[in-house]
């Protein structure tokens, strides 16, 4: 028997494993299509919690009406018809039209592609429990659930350090999809050395389900769920863009489900249920004085990564002191599963909706409050209103107020504000570090700047911030002198600043997958109106244009979908170098805009170069306050060398610079980890 649990404890581990390898791997394969942006990510995530539901709802479904040797046989027939969707992958078929509204398009493109090898996936830690406690009657299998999410957060973890760098797409395709197939046979084992268990009679059911609380366990399921991806959204775009900083709430948020189901020393409840109370006070005032000063980045995801912790550790505790009888454990994992997919798609799919901006934290905050008012309420002594329950609704309407009031000034500072599946866009205007104290209006996605224009009208044209005159798309116009008219394309709007490098005669055509972005630039700056140049936006992601569009004959294209710290991959790649090629004339030039606090793209850079045999430059100039000039990184890239002889770029272009063990990057291969400064 201790053999058929080492096996039984294998598969639980694997499924598990596998279960978070392929998150990361198919949402780096969709990625591409929906240019690159984070809310893909959460689309995912929002697909994988409710499939993970779907296959809870399967076991439960099997183990309540189905005798376990039907329970075996149905899941064999499925493991088998799983078996057919290897190797994984994703059909060129979805790729998305302008018009599609992209969250669906990503949902019906993931079940189509791994819907049912995911639900086999998703069945395993209820299932493999409920034929334990069939094989071996009065076991207690809790905590296989924890060496469950042990294998989930390896596989997190290993995924960004072991696979990513080491093995293409395609590889990571193959294997993937060849441990899954190894995990089918260990099912089918299991499925065959307890059919015995087939014979046995199940187990009374008492009248009086005491210990079933299917509404308490899933608020303390959601409570959390909508706290990791509420919380992991506003760090990565109002504290720090930088690359993986999603993994460290993920892997905090499955710890605590680890240790509050592995053993119940970890969940010291006294001591969580003294701290709940001034750390969501803590996460509300760091929130809120976050708006009236820039945080210390460093700090602030220390003090927000600590309180998770504690929160999710109280969620989950409490959840695991309610887990009933193992007979209703089936019914207690499918509500577990139903809260987290509750929690994720009210943060991923509707508050993107309904919201102009991060409102769903605070909403999520409240909810933990809520919680914590119910889990004390019954240790309060003294009638139903003593003075220490009197107290507790006092402190929950207070906390409540005050959440309130964070929502409310997270646009209390905007002159506009727009949100969609794309992200929260703001317009604010300042006075400070402005030209001799001028006003200035900025375009801000979070932390990342898309453009800015002084308001005083005379200063409407000038540009600054990115675009100086020394940097390198300002160089690259100095070059021109008197040649044109010039046709340029944009890959990335923003406010349209690039339009004002504009000449009569000229067409500027700008690539823009987001339509919000469109109607701030027309309403809130002036750069497109203003301009004496043709202007032509073109909606959708800025590669899959260009794909289907003839030779457009491009004097300049230029590549300025980020200016901040999110790396749209797919736009950086051989394939696409080689699309953007297409369309430039044979002396055209192909700028890259790769300022970036947290990555160095200039190797990237220098080795598409060298393979597409292009000459290539960087241009790096310093920034300075006093002309509001940001510092910048501009690589250049064309088939005439003698570009570079022009008085413009003397003494500052130079040769781009590769990196020992970085190659280039191509659709099946980018490591993002080898130039992470």
């Amino acid at each position: 028997m201790g053999g058929l649990m080492w096996l039984f404890g294998l598969t639980i581990f694997l499924g598990a494993f596998l279960l978070f390898q392929v998150q990361p791997l198919v949402a780096k394969l969709i990625l591409p299509w929906f240019g690159g942006t984070a809310a893909v990510w959460a689309t995912c995530l929002a697909f994988f919690q409710t499939a993970l539901l779907a296959g809870y709802l399967y076991s439960h479904g099997a183990v309540l009406r189905l005798t376990p040797r039907r329970q075996r046989g149905l899941h064999a027939i499925l493991l088998a018809a799983s078996l057919a969707f290897l190797p994984i992958g994703l059909s060129e078929a979805w790729k998305p039209a302008p018009a599609d509204q992209p969250s669906l398009r990503i949902l019906a493109a993931l079940a189509a592609s791994i819907g049912l090898p995911y639900l086999m996936l998703a069945t395993t830690s209820p299932l493999m429990q409920a034929w334990i406690v069939q094989t071996r009657p009065g076991a207690v299998p809790y905590r296989f659930f924890a060496l469950s999410n042990l294998g989930s957060m390896l596989a997190l973890l290993s995924y960004p350090v072991l696979a990513e760098p080491e093995l293409t797409l395609r590889q990571q395709r193959l294997a993937w999809s060849a441990a899954f197939a190894v995990f089918a046979c260990l099912c089918m084992a299991l499925a065959w050395r307890t059919r015995a268990a087939s014979e046995a009679p199940p187990p009374p059911v008492e009248d009086e389900e005491t210990e079933d609380q299917p509404v308490a366990w899933v608020a303390l399921a959601a409570a959390p769920s909508m706290l990791l991806v509420a919380l992991t959204s506003y760090i990565t775009q109002d504290v720090a863009s930088i690359p993986f900083l999603w993994i460290l709430p993920l892997s905090i948020y499955l710890l605590t489900f680890i240790l509050s189901f592995d053993a119940p020393r970890w969940y010291w409840r006294p001591a969580f249920l003294a701290a709940v109370g001034p750390v969501l006070a803590l996460v509300g005032y760091l929130v809120w004085s976050a708006g009236l000063h820039k945080p210390e980045a460093k700090g602030m995801i220390v003090l927000l990564s600590a309180s998770l912790f504690v929160l999710c550790m109280f969620c989950h505790g409490e959840l695991a002191r309610r887990r009933p009888h193992p007979r209703y454990l089936t019914r207690y994992y499918l509500m577990i599963a139903l809260g987290g997919a509750l929690g994720g798609a009210f943060v991923a799919l509707l508050a993107p909706a309904l919201f102009r901006s991060l409102y769903e934290l605070p909403i999520a905050l409240t909810l933990v409050a809520f919680l914590l008012v119910a889990a004390v309420w019954k240790l309060a002594p003294g009638p139903a209103l003593s003075w220490s329950r009197i107290g507790l609704m006092v402190a929950f309407a207070s906390f409540a107020g005050f959440s309130v009031r964070i929502a409310r000034d997270f646009t209390s500072d905007t002159l506009a504000a727009a949100r969609n599946f794309y992200g929260e866009l703001r317009v604010k205007e300042y006075d400070e570090a402005g030209e001799d104290g001028e006003r200035y209006r900025v375009l801000l996605h979070g932390l990342i700047n898309h453009g800015e224009q002084f308001v005083r009208p005379s200063l409407h044209r000038k540009l600054a911030h990115y675009y100086c005159p020394d940097t390198g798309i300002g160089r690259l116009m100095e070059a021109r002198g008197a040649d044109g008219p010039w046709r340029v394309g944009v890959l990335g709007l923003g406010a349209g600043a690039l339009a004002a490098f504009g000449r009569a005669g000229d067409d500027y055509r700008f690539y823009e997958i987001n339509p919000q972005v469109e109607v701030l630039a027309r309403h809130q700056f002036t750069y497109l109106a203003e301009t004496p140049a043709k202007v032509t936006i073109v909606e959708g992601d800025g590669r899959l244009s260009l794909e289907r569009e003839p030779p457009q004959n491009f004097d300049v294209l230029l590549m300025d979908a980020f200016s901040g710290d999110a790396i749209p991959i797919h736009l950086l790649t051989l394939e696409a170098m080689r699309t953007y090629l297409r369309h430039l004339k044979p002396g055209g030039v192909l700028v890259v805009h790769i300022t970036n606090q947290n990555v160095d793209l200039e190797p990237v850079m220098a080795a598409a170069a060298g393979e597409l045999g292009l000459s290539g430059r960087l241009i790096t100039t310093p920034g300075d306050d006093s002309t509001h000039c940001y510092k910048t990184r501009f690589a250049l890239l064309t088939r005439n060398p003698h570009l570079f002889d022009a008085p413009a770029f003397r003494g500052a272009a130079h040769p781009l610079q590769a990196k020992p063990g970085v190659h280039t990057w191509t659709d099946d291969y980018s490591n993002l980890l080898r130039v992470l400064k």
